[in-house]
């Protein structure tokens, strides 16, 4: 039932789905779990074709275990992974990305059930509720996270789940669509034939053929999510 521990019957479901080549999609209706539940199960135990159930149920056996006893109660992270949380917090900043919203992001990737509230987060990236709350709004206008409300203390829960870097791949297509577009006009209003006009419109036919490659990848990705 959604909600509890997939169970070795689960695994072997998903493993024979697999073979079969069915999507993470029509093996969750069968077993009546969230898509995103089946594609961190198979994901984090070797992939589509190296997923085998006996050893993802040992494994996932010995790491409840392991969790029997968790340390900070308020904190999103396991203190094993706080190194993991570091190291991609670090790379996403060198891309652009706020720091604080880097650590969000980083956080909810590594949370085994991929959400987090605003409480935990501060605690855990040891920054004030309002430096949270920018940064799930910078992610959210990414569309790389959404958030649900936690109804039972009604607070928001964010969320991040793997059809987010498709969602995010596409707003940035979008964008990049815009620019086009305004790179287009410009060319029209220097002269097609000038240096300048030249430049913008190598600039558009550029970022036009990125943007059909990345939406066809995208799509690509969202169909084995679906």
């Amino acid at each position: 039932m959604p909600g509890s521990r997939l169970s070795a019957e689960d695994r072997r479901e998903i493993a024979a789905g697999l073979r079969a080549g069915i999507g993470y999609a029509a093996i969750a209706r069968q077993l009546d779990r969230p898509t995103s539940t089946i594609s961190r199960e198979v994901n984090r135990n070797g992939g589509p074709g190296r997923y085998r159930p006996d050893r993802a149920h040992r494994v996932s056996r010995q790491r409840s275990r392991r969790q029997a006893h968790p340390g900070h109660a308020h904190s999103t992270v396991d203190t094993r992974v706080l190194p993991v949380v570091d190291r991609l917090t670090s790379l996403f900043v060198e891309t652009g990305m706020p720091r604080t919203a880097a650590g969000v992001l980083a956080c909810l990737m590594t949370a085994d059930d991929g959400s987090s509230v605003a409480a935990e987060l501060s605690a855990t990236l040891r920054v004030s509720p309002a430096a949270i709350s920018a940064a799930v709004g910078y992610l959210h206008a990414q569309e790389l996270i959404y958030r649900k409300q936690d109804a039972p203390r009604r607070r928001d829960r964010y969320f991040i789940d793997e059809t987010a870097w498709a969602r995010a791949t596409m707003a940035g297509v979008r964008q990049n669509a815009a620019i086009a577009s305004a790179a287009r006009s410009g060319a029209a209003v220097v002269g097609a034939t000038t240096a300048a006009g030249e430049r913008l419109s190598g600039m558009a036919d550029f970022l036009d053929h990125v943007g059909r490659d990345l939406t066809a990848s995208a799509q690509r990705w969202t169909k084995l999510l679906t």
